[in-house]
This record gives structure tokens, sequence and C-alpha cells, in this order.
């Protein structure tokens, strides 16, 4: 493992520690340095990456680092607001990356998705109608990214089941298992929003929130599921 990785699995390990824990400070230290070792390790890990993805990549993360920032006080609704509009910028990045790489929508991938992204904007419009338009519209972004990522064009050696590509030799293989943790770490902060009522619970769920969300940004984002670019 890479260094910078390393460094970035130990950062996420605090921060998530942090946030079971109630220590802020602790969030506050760690959890804006997560991107950027990601950023920094696709800089220096020696793979070779078009300049152009290298560029929406390192864009997608500092749009991530804004919105994880935002997000160390997840209860505030502004941040949390702000902190969609931040990551609806890395996800269309993502998506980009995805789409130069050869992915496309696929109606038996998407369907699903498009099920889910439904059914988690008539509960907030339902639970927190204030909420409801900017996170819907941050969650067609998610669900677009999720879509590409999924597409068996981007791991052709891979079997796809139920419109996910599962993980084998080849890193690019992964992306479709990345892009569902992001999901699930995304639909745990809405539920965690709207149901989460004691201190416990809510720092709980916040700790499985950033575990996923750590994981799912690990796997996104390592150069070698790139390569040489296959750009359009």
């Amino acid at each position: 493992m890479r260094p910078l990785r390393a460094g970035y699995l130990a950062a996420a390990a605090v921060t998530v520690f942090g946030a079971v824990t109630g220590r802020d400070r602790l969030q506050w230290l760690t959890k804006p340095l997560l991107m950027p070792l990601l950023a920094a390790d696709t800089v220096t890990s020696g793979v070779e990456l078009d300049p152009a993805e290298r560029r929406i990549l390192l864009g997608s993360l500092a749009a991530a680092t804004v919105g994880d920032v935002l997000l160390i006080d997840p209860d505030d609704d502004r941040r949390l607001i702000a902190g969609a509009s931040s990551f609806a910028v890395m996800q269309t990045g993502y998506s980009l990356l995805w789409w130069r790489r050869g992915a496309r929508p696929r109606a038996a991938i998407a369907a699903p998705r498009l099920v889910a992204w439904v059914g988690a904007a008539g509960l907030l419009r339902a639970k927190a109608p204030v909420l409801a338009i900017p996170l819907t519209a941050y969650g067609a972004t998610l669900g677009t990214a999720a879509t590409l990522a999924s597409d068996p064009a981007l791991a052709p050696g891979a079997k796809n089941i139920a419109g996910l590509n599962i993980p084998n030799s080849d890193p690019r293989s992964r992306l479709g298992i990345g892009a569902l943790l992001f999901t699930v770490s995304d639909g745990l902060i809405v539920l965690r929003r709207l149901f989460a009522r004691d201190d416990r619970t809510r720092r709980i769920s916040e700790g499985v929130i950033l575990a996923t969300y750590a994981a799912a940004q690990y796997l996104l984002t390592d150069p070698e599921v790139a390569g040489p670019s296959r750009g359009a």
C-alpha cells in the first residue's frame, strides 16, 4: 500500500473515532486531511493519467474537501445543504471521469437507483421539506455517478449481478462497490437527519456514515482504476 493511502486510512479511522465518541476536535484535525491525502496520492502514485482526467479528479477531491469541512457539523441544515452542493460538484466530476472511460447509462442499472432516488425524495418531502429540493437535486448527481460506475464497459472481465460489477483482479471493477458505499453513506445521512433523536444514536450513525464514506472514496479515487487514458 502506498504511504499516502495508508495515511488516508489512519486519518479516516481517527475521524470515525472522533464522531462515535463525540470528540469534534479530532474530526476538525483529521477530516479535512482526507481528500488532500488522496489528491496527493493521485499526483505521486506514478500511475499514468490523462492530464485532463487528473484535473477533473483533483477538482472533484477539492469539492469533496469543502463538503467534508461543512459536514463536520451534520446537524446544521444550512451546512448540510451547502455540503450537498459541494458533493454535487464532486459527483458530477466523477460522472465525467466514468464517461470519459467509456461508461454509459443502462436502463437495467439505472432502474433500482431511480427507485431509491424517488423514495428518498418522497421521504424528504414528507419529513423535511426544507431539505427536499437541494438533497433531491444532489441525489440526482449521486445516482448518475453510481449508474455509470457500474457499467460493465468499465470492467469487461467482471461479472455484473443485479446492476453491480463484482470486484475481481481488475481495479476498475471496484468502482461499482465504491459508488454503492457512497449511496449507502448518503442514504444514512438522510435517515440520521430524519429519525435519530438521541445523542448516542446520532454519534453511532455518524460513525457508520463516515466509515462507509471513507471506504467509498478510497475505492473511487485510486489512480490504478484508470491507468492510461481511454478517454472519449
